[in-house]
């Protein structure tokens, strides 16, 4: 019985290392529920700002191009009489607590 529980240990252990290693880093991938003025972007501008965020490796850049973004954002919906929702909460800073800058 014990060698049974030890096998299947192990076999869990395994099999969660394999799973984990398969999964990759995380990603960060922009939606209309996290990327503020995302209804005031094009599709092709939704593309480039992900593969933009995706791209950053430092936290000081990251923030500069969100912080731009965000003004850019604002002055569209200004443009057309509509309000953006309040900002929830800045992509770096989940990017950064997720390990994604050195």
């Amino acid at each position: 019985m014990k060698a049974i529980m030890i096998t299947v240990a192990l076999t869990l252990a395994l099999a969660m290392g394999v799973a984990i290693a398969e999964a990759g880093p995380w990603q960060w991938s922009g939606t209309q529920k996290n990327t503020y003025g995302w209804q005031l972007m094009t599709a092709t501008e939704q593309t480039e700002h992900q593969a933009k965020m995706r791209s950053f490796t430092d936290f000081a850049s990251c923030k500069a191009y969100v912080d731009e973004h965000h003004t850019q954002m604002q002055e569209r919906a200004k443009a057309k009489g509509i309000t953006t929702p309040m900002i929830k909460r800045n992509p770096c800073e989940v990017m950064k607590a997720k390990g994604m800058f050195k």
